[in-house]
């Protein structure tokens, strides 16, 4: 079948053949870029066989459970996420492999968010005449939202390590030694730009022309809330960018409805050469949602996946400075690197990252975007003993100040508020962290970096319930490494008293350079009578953080703020082996 219209001709091929699916489900499991553990291979072989043979209404998160992971027949999904996670981590290495050694395979394999079932596709490339300033390229259908690509969170962290020297030397080559605090006072960093393109109304009726603007809008909106990247409304159609070296994007849409379906097409443009650096669809029920929950859905979806931290833009530069960071784009780039050691909290890492935003912050200090980043360096060298050697109020009071800077110079900001937010919580304020985390969360609720972090500080505060739902909404949101918040949600489990769940929880995080990483899983595995291995994580500790479990009174205190769930913390750390006074001893 054939089908022309202006923007190109599209031919649709024939269904592949069964034959054709497990040629192709082979080479993506003998594939070094297929980024997957041995269950998720299982996982993933285990669906496509099911569905060529015909038995796809079988695929239930049960029969995955009970079939592939071994799970006895007292599994229920509603309660065990173990099914969706690995669902989500198939489809981050499938995004890795297509993006990578896939691109040019005849066959697609994907699974759509929501369900297990499979979806097999061939790879059909669009030929169009492209536009002024476009190149259209291959592209494949995918759902909003599932924009995690592993292959970016190397190169973040890369960066990392990479900007220890950068901090010292490259990023300070622009300012000269005559230059003062105060002449640089009003001089702003580069960050990404993006311009948010008028969406293009596919079926010309007035209610699609209004469903259509109302879309664009609602965008633009949910971007903006995201300060890490600046915003404008149309392009300058000069040909090129200001800078050709600058990452610069475009955000194009597409509206059609057909009937009461509603289909949003969208794709992220760098404007530098006209390559397509991410493209999604998004459909919705006109039947089931009023217009504008419909577009406030729809515009925070694609927000989350475009604009925040670890989403698409971040991802396209993380690659792009990697091989190398354009002159005055150093300050964005210790950005980037503050995320690449959030993805993992090495300490090695820890110590350049700071010092690149703190020569970022000299050289920028109306950046509060840098100025947040360096206040949560602060709270780690607290909470993670990354720098036993200066004593806790020094962090704790550079940290409250670089977070009280940030807020001064951007209170809308919510990393700002965040950082704020940390260091309320650590010196014993908690009822103003909370409120300050739930201003920050009205402002931006589709930022899951912040989400899931206020969501962590409701539930060690004693709000259990609520706040462990935001943190694991945001382990199945977030589009970057999520080990930080399935480690919180071992501690939402170990507390439920589900100590099972909490080691499938530990396990899946392995933060294993993490000293408090380490003590959860200790806990978690004396309330499991897990002895030996016990041992070995009490040996990790000693040998590597050396005098920290005998304070581990202290420790849970500053973290876990109810009496009766500190003592039932420490309740597993005695049952593993460590000798804890008792309080007051």
């Amino acid at each position: 079948m054939v089908h022309a219209g202006q923007t190109g001709v599209r031919v649709h091929p024939p269904l592949p053949t069964d034959v054709e699916v497990l040629a192709q489900l082979d080479r993506i499991l003998f594939s070094t870029e297929f980024d997957a553990p041995e269950r998720a291979r299982k996982f993933l072989a285990f669906v496509v066989g099911e569905t060529i043979a015909g038995r796809a209404d079988r695929i239930k998160a049960y029969s995955i459970a009970t079939e592939v992971f071994g799970r006895d027949s007292s599994f229920d999904a509603q309660t065990d996420p173990a099914v969706r996670i690995e669902a989500a981590r198939i489809r981050r290495a499938l995004e890795r492999y297509y993006l990578v050694e896939g691109h040019n395979d005849p066959l697609v394999i994907n699974m759509p968010k929501g369900a297990y079932v499979p979806r097999f596709e061939r790879h059909v490339k669009m030929h169009t005449e492209p536009g002024p300033g476009l190149l259209v390229g291959v592209r494949r259908n995918s759902t909003v939202g599932s924009s995690r690509q592993p292959w970016a969170w190397a190169a973040i962290a890369a960066l990392a390590f990479a900007l220890g020297s950068l901090a010292t030397n490259a990023l300070l080559r622009s300012v000269t030694p005559a230059e003062s605090i105060e002449d640089m006072a009003g001089f702003r960093p580069n960050i990404p730009v993006l311009a948010v393109m008028p969406f293009e109304d596919l079926s010309g009726t007035p209610h699609s022309a209004m469903i259509t603007r109302g879309l664009t809008d609602e965008v633009i909106d949910a971007i903006a809330r995201f300060k890490e990247i600046t915003v404008v409304t149309r392009e300058k159609l000069d040909g090129s960018p200001e800078q050709a070296d600058a990452p610069a994007y475009a955000l194009e849409g597409r509206v059609r409805l057909d009937g009461e379906k509603l289909r949003l097409a969208i794709r992220l443009v760098q404007r530098s050469d006209g390559s397509v650096v991410w493209a999604n669809n998004y459909d919705e029920s006109l039947a089931t949602h009023k217009i504008i929950e419909l577009q406030e859905r729809a515009a925070a979806a694609v927000a989350t996946a475009v604009a925040q931290p670890y989403g698409v833009v971040f991802q396209a530069n993380a690659m792009q400075f990697t091989r190398s960071v354009p002159d005055d784009w150093e300050a964005y780039a210790c950005t980037l690197a503050y995320y690449g050691y959030r993805s993992s909290l090495n300490p090695q890492t820890h110590a350049p990252v700071q010092e690149c935003l703190q020569q970022a912050t000299r050289q920028f200090p109306n950046y509060a975007t840098a100025w947040a980043l360096l206040s949560m360096t602060y709270i780690d060298e607290l909470r993670f003993q990354y720098r036993p050697e200066p004593s806790s109020a020094v962090s704790l009071g550079h940290a409250v100040e670089a977070a009280t800077r940030a807020v001064e110079l951007d209170p809308q900001d919510v990393r700002a508020l965040q950082a704020e937010m940390l260091g309320l919580f650590f010196r014993g304020e908690v009822d103003a962290a909370l409120a300050v985390g739930a201003r920050a969360f009205a402002i931006n609720p589709n930022d899951t970096e912040l989400a899931g972090e206020y969501g962590f500080r409701r539930a060690l505060s004693g709000q259990w319930r609520s706040g462990c739902d935001l943190v694991s909404q945001t382990a199945e949101r977030n589009p970057g490494p999520v080990g930080y918040f399935e480690a919180a949600l071992a501690i939402c489990s170990y507390i439920e008293g589900d100590y099972l769940a909490a080691e499938r929880w530990a396990r899946l995080a392995d933060l294993r350079a993490n000293p408090i990483y380490r003590v959860v899983l200790l806990a978690i595995l004396g309330k499991l009578g897990k002895e030996e291995q016990a041992q070995e994580e009490q040996n990790w500790l000693e040998t590597n953080v050396p005098g920290f479990l005998e304070n581990i009174r202290k420790e849970i205190a500053l973290r876990i703020r109810r009496p009766e769930d500190q003592q039932h913390f420490i309740e597993g750390l005695r049952e593993a082996g460590v000798t804890i006074p008792e309080d007051g001893a």
